[in-house]
């Protein structure tokens, strides 16, 4: 079980790394440089040594990888196998290799721009992403993670002892599925059931306690106790209040780190333990991504 490693405390560069590593904030992200990434696909010391750092940073930032998109797919699939999207697209001759495209003609959503961890609407949500920019605005159109083991290692004692143990629900029918026509979206709530995970999950590797609800969180399913609820307002709205206050950890500064994108440029982030928000303020430039998204394990 790895300990948690505070970035600012760590030199610029690791010497015993073969990359170049500058952490960009205190609590998560960092750059690294001196970096193929086509050649971290081939390469399993370099690989290695990239899933040790996305362990200690939880999010890899990496410019100008003008690879292909085999290589792509290849480097993502050093993690594991790769799991598609029922709503977004993808590459037709790379499956798993989801497109999030965005232009004048795509229709107006709100997805991104939500503090989420992704598909946490499945039993098994994903264990990590490899997304790269392949057009983008002049200016706009940043992304923004959160470390959310920082997050629940900052919540007051009191909040910890009052969530130990609950789980919630967690719906692709409430968020992709809501501007849908009644059939389709019951179709996909029939395919895709609400998930049930932990408030609080713990990282398989590292062992982190993370705080895990976020935008696709819909409402705790344990909470109607006669430990916490002496009448009707306790449940409803006490256990909403709640829960929207663990949701708003997320948008804390502190915790984040933001990253200007360009083109060809990279973000591998480890979605166990952290959330993302895309900012949608580049309309009406051309924004094109393109992302790969690694089978994870089931929460705890």
């Amino acid at each position: 079980m790895q300990d948690t490693i505070d970035p600012a405390t760590e030199p610029v560069t690791a010497p015993a790394s073969p990359f170049e590593v500058h952490p960009l904030t205190v609590h998560i992200g960092a750059e690294l440089r001196g970096v193929d990434l086509g050649e971290v696909s081939r390469n399993s010391d370099l690989f290695a040594e990239l899933r040790s750092l996305l362990l200690r940073y939880k999010v890899l930032f990496v410019r100008d990888q003008d690879i292909s998109r085999a290589e792509h797919v290849a480097l993502a699939e050093r993690f594991g196998p790769l799991e598609d999207h029922p709503v977004a697209g993808s590459d037709p001759d790379h499956p798993g290799l989801v497109r999030i495209y965005k232009d004048l003609d795509s229709p107006a959503e709100h997805y991104e721009n939500a503090y989420h961890c992704d598909a946490t609407w499945r039993e098994a949500p994903p264990l990590g992403c490899v997304l790269r920019m392949v057009e983008g605005p002049p200016v706009g159109g940043d992304t923004i993670w959160v470390n959310m083991a920082e997050a629940y290692r900052r919540l007051p004692d009191e909040v910890k002892t009052r969530i130990e143990g609950l789980r919630a629900r967690h719906s692709i029918e409430a968020s992709f599925g809501a501007n849908m026509p009644i059939e389709q979206r019951l179709a996909l709530h029939q395919r895709f059931p609400d998930a049930e995970h932990p408030v609080v999950r713990t990282h398989p590797e590292t062992g982190e306690k993370v705080l895990f609800v976020n935008a696709f969180t819909t409402h705790f399913t344990n909470f109607h106790t006669p430990a916490n609820v002496r009448f009707g307002f306790d449940y409803t709205p006490g256990g909403s209040e709640l829960l929207n206050y663990l949701i708003r950890q997320a948008a804390i500064p502190e915790y984040q780190v933001r990253w200007r994108w360009t083109r060809n440029s990279f973000a591998i982030w480890d979605n166990r333990s952290t959330q993302h928000y895309a900012v949608q303020d580049y309309w009406p430039a051309v924004r094109k991504m393109e992302r790969a998204g690694v089978i994870g394990d089931k929460t705890f």
